[in-house]
Protein backbone atom coordinates (compact mmCIF):
# COMPACT_ATOMS: atom_id res chain seq x y z
CA UNK A 1 0.00 0.00 0.00
CA UNK A 2 1.10 3.52 -0.75
CA UNK A 3 1.10 5.97 2.16
CA UNK A 4 1.54 9.37 0.49
CA UNK A 5 -0.15 10.01 -2.85
CA UNK A 6 -0.12 13.14 -5.00
CA UNK A 7 -3.26 13.43 -7.15
CA UNK A 8 -2.47 16.06 -9.79
CA UNK A 9 -5.75 17.35 -11.16
CA UNK A 10 -6.67 19.96 -13.71
CA UNK A 11 -9.71 21.68 -12.23
CA UNK A 12 -10.75 22.62 -15.77
CA UNK A 13 -10.98 18.89 -16.55
CA UNK A 14 -12.36 17.75 -13.19
CA UNK A 15 -14.45 14.88 -14.53
CA UNK A 16 -11.38 12.63 -14.33
CA UNK A 17 -10.84 13.48 -10.65
CA UNK A 18 -13.41 10.98 -9.37
CA UNK A 19 -11.65 8.03 -11.01
CA UNK A 20 -8.28 9.37 -9.89
CA UNK A 21 -9.46 9.52 -6.26
CA UNK A 22 -10.91 6.00 -6.51
CA UNK A 23 -7.51 4.85 -7.73
CA UNK A 24 -5.83 6.65 -4.82
CA UNK A 25 -8.10 4.81 -2.41
CA UNK A 26 -7.45 1.50 -4.17
CA UNK A 27 -3.66 1.83 -3.97
CA UNK A 28 -3.45 3.60 -0.62
CA UNK A 29 -6.49 2.57 1.34
CA UNK A 30 -8.47 4.89 3.60
CA UNK A 31 -5.40 5.84 5.64
CA UNK A 32 -3.25 7.21 2.81
CA UNK A 33 -2.28 10.87 2.87
CA UNK A 34 -3.75 12.27 -0.33
CA UNK A 35 -2.56 15.61 -1.66
CA UNK A 36 -4.79 17.16 -4.33
CA UNK A 37 -2.64 19.41 -6.48
CA UNK A 38 -3.54 21.87 -9.21
CA UNK A 39 -0.87 23.83 -11.04
CA UNK A 40 -1.78 27.17 -12.52
CA UNK A 41 0.43 27.51 -15.57
CA UNK A 42 2.59 30.60 -15.69
CA UNK A 43 1.40 33.22 -18.17
CA UNK A 44 4.25 34.68 -20.23
CA UNK A 45 4.96 38.33 -19.39
CA UNK A 46 4.21 39.48 -22.93
CA UNK A 47 0.69 38.11 -22.47
CA UNK A 48 0.25 39.05 -18.80
CA UNK A 49 0.66 42.78 -19.49
CA UNK A 50 -2.53 42.66 -21.59
CA UNK A 51 -4.64 40.90 -18.97
CA UNK A 52 -6.70 42.67 -16.31
CA UNK A 53 -5.02 42.83 -12.89
CA UNK A 54 -7.68 40.68 -11.28
CA UNK A 55 -7.21 37.88 -13.84
CA UNK A 56 -4.50 36.08 -11.83
CA UNK A 57 -6.52 36.30 -8.61
CA UNK A 58 -9.60 34.93 -10.38
CA UNK A 59 -7.68 32.00 -11.86
CA UNK A 60 -6.23 31.09 -8.43
CA UNK A 61 -9.66 31.40 -6.78
CA UNK A 62 -11.21 29.12 -9.41
CA UNK A 63 -8.41 26.58 -8.88
CA UNK A 64 -8.80 26.69 -5.09
CA UNK A 65 -12.60 26.40 -5.30
CA UNK A 66 -12.29 23.57 -7.83
CA UNK A 67 -10.00 21.58 -5.55
CA UNK A 68 -12.41 22.11 -2.64
CA UNK A 69 -15.31 20.75 -4.71
CA UNK A 70 -13.25 17.73 -5.75
CA UNK A 71 -12.16 17.09 -2.15
CA UNK A 72 -15.79 17.16 -0.96
CA UNK A 73 -16.67 14.46 -3.48
CA UNK A 74 -14.53 11.82 -1.72
CA UNK A 75 -14.50 10.19 1.68
CA UNK A 76 -10.69 10.34 1.66
CA UNK A 77 -9.02 12.97 3.78
CA UNK A 78 -7.17 15.29 1.43
CA UNK A 79 -4.89 18.27 1.64
CA UNK A 80 -5.38 20.70 -1.23
CA UNK A 81 -2.71 22.86 -2.81
CA UNK A 82 -2.57 25.23 -5.75
CA UNK A 83 0.84 26.07 -7.16
CA UNK A 84 1.98 28.28 -9.99
CA UNK A 85 4.55 27.40 -12.64
CA UNK A 86 5.13 24.61 -15.11
CA UNK A 87 2.90 21.65 -14.31
CA UNK A 88 5.41 18.83 -14.59
CA UNK A 89 8.08 20.65 -12.58
CA UNK A 90 5.65 21.59 -9.80
CA UNK A 91 4.18 18.07 -9.60
CA UNK A 92 7.67 16.62 -9.23
CA UNK A 93 8.62 19.26 -6.65
CA UNK A 94 5.55 18.54 -4.51
CA UNK A 95 6.20 14.80 -4.79
CA UNK A 96 9.75 15.34 -3.50
CA UNK A 97 8.64 17.73 -0.73
CA UNK A 98 5.98 15.30 0.51
CA UNK A 99 8.13 12.18 0.02
CA UNK A 100 5.36 10.76 -2.13
CA UNK A 101 5.11 7.04 -2.77
CA UNK A 102 2.91 7.61 -5.82
CA UNK A 103 1.65 10.26 -8.20
CA UNK A 104 -1.66 9.92 -10.00
CA UNK A 105 -1.98 12.06 -13.11
CA UNK A 106 -4.39 12.20 -16.04
CA UNK A 107 -3.31 12.06 -19.63
CA UNK A 108 -4.98 12.83 -22.91
CA UNK A 109 -4.65 11.37 -26.36
CA UNK A 110 -1.41 12.81 -27.69
CA UNK A 111 -1.50 15.35 -30.47
CA UNK A 112 1.27 16.24 -32.85
CA UNK A 113 2.71 18.85 -30.47
CA UNK A 114 3.15 16.16 -27.79
CA UNK A 115 5.48 14.18 -30.03
CA UNK A 116 7.81 17.16 -30.26
CA UNK A 117 7.46 18.66 -26.77
CA UNK A 118 6.17 15.78 -24.64
CA UNK A 119 3.12 15.91 -22.43
CA UNK A 120 3.06 16.80 -18.75
CA UNK A 121 2.29 13.17 -17.86
CA UNK A 122 5.21 11.94 -19.97
CA UNK A 123 7.63 14.34 -18.26
CA UNK A 124 6.37 13.27 -14.82
CA UNK A 125 6.76 9.58 -15.72
CA UNK A 126 10.31 10.14 -16.98
CA UNK A 127 11.52 12.12 -13.98
CA UNK A 128 9.55 10.95 -10.94
CA UNK A 129 11.36 9.13 -8.15
CA UNK A 130 8.20 7.24 -7.23
CA UNK A 131 5.43 5.22 -8.85
CA UNK A 132 3.32 7.14 -11.38
CA UNK A 133 -0.17 6.05 -12.32
CA UNK A 134 -1.35 7.61 -15.58
CA UNK A 135 -5.12 7.70 -16.04
CA UNK A 136 -6.66 7.98 -19.47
Amino acid sequence: MYETIIVAVDVNNAEKASDMLKTAERIGGKTAKVFLLNVVEAVPNYVAVHLPEEFREQVWKEATDGLSRIAKSTSLETENEVRGGHASAEILTVADERNADAIIIASHRPGLEDYFLGSTAARVVRHAKCTVVVMR
